[in-house]
């Protein structure tokens, strides 16, 4: 069947919208990736001439800078840790219990954390925090990002345990597998997909949060690099462009690892329980 030309011009035009389209929303990107290497702050896309690595080594000699990327690891590998292991308990908890109401809970759970890591709970957050004592200390900010985290990572890590038939663990246990046994045996390996889901999801939140790390610690040796970026910016407060590029490509850089990684490991080829 022949395409009228009326068809293959509305096709064309809309094409050529996308590519411009994509084309103005990747120049920010594409300055990016040159600019680190870049001896002058210039807005230009060619390949930089003369190619420097000049501006990384100045990074490289900021201790704060280079402190603050490994306690960004340090707060991010923490709240992972701590969210992909009690989601995907309370999850597996809530898809298998019989609790009138659960799903209610879940959804309250699910309202309410939207604002515990928002800055309209900023202020009770930190009354509770200073009177456990724990002002300026990575572990505040563990929880309170885990805090904010799990509600959410229970509601998606939820819909995969729900999709594994209960006879799967029922006839581990038949076999004479414990419930512990039938939950890391039989139930994990199933729902693997749906917790690096959750870990990447919780690892980019962490990673690029700015306001908690900010209210919570006090001392520079503490500080993530979320907040130690403002160290490239001169006395006046205008950024020193060509040092700001090549820390926020290293900052970048733990996120494009773990996307890469991801994607190698599992394609992100994610579906909620069993696989038809």
């Amino acid at each position: 069947m022949q395409i009228s030309r009326a068809v293959y011009v509305r096709r064309l035009g809309f094409s050529a919208l996308a590519a411009l389209l994509g084309a103005i929303f990747a120049l920010p990107l594409v300055w990016f990736a040159f600019a680190p290497f870049n001896a002058r702050a210039e807005l230009g896309l060619a390949i930089p001439r003369p190619f420097t690595l000049a501006n990384f080594a100045t990074v490289f000699q900021n201790s704060f800078a280079m402190q603050a990327l490994f306690n960004s690891l340090v707060q991010a590998f923490g709240g992972v840790v701590f969210v992909g292991a009690a989601a995907t308990l309370a999850a597996y908890a809530l898809s298998r219990s019989s609790v009138p109401g659960k799903g209610a809970v879940t959804y309250i759970l699910l309202l309410f954390s939207s604002v515990v890591s928002g800055s309209a709970a900023m202020v009770p957050i930190f009354l509770i925090v200073s009177a456990a004592g724990l002002i300026d200390t990575h572990l505040a900010v563990i929880l309170v990002f885990a805090g904010g985290l799990l509600p959410t990572a229970m509601f998606i890590l939820r819909d995969f345990i729900d999709a594994i038939p209960r006879s799967y663990e029922e006839s581990a246990m038949v076999a004479g597998a414990s419930p512990l046994q039938a939950f890391f045996d039989v139930a994990l390996p199933v729902i693997r997909p749906g917790i690096v889901v959750v870990v990447v999801w919780a690892f980019v939140n962490i990673w690029g949060s700015f306001l908690i790390p900010f209210i919570l610690l006090r001392s520079d040796s503490l500080m993530p690099a979320s907040v130690a970026i403002y160290s490239f910016y001169s006395e006046a407060g205008t950024p020193i462009v060509t040092l700001l590029a090549a820390y926020s490509l290293l900052y970048s850089l733990p996120v494009i690892v773990l996307y890469l990684f991801v994607n190698w490991k599992f394609g992100f080829r994610f579906f909620g329980g069993i696989k038809s």
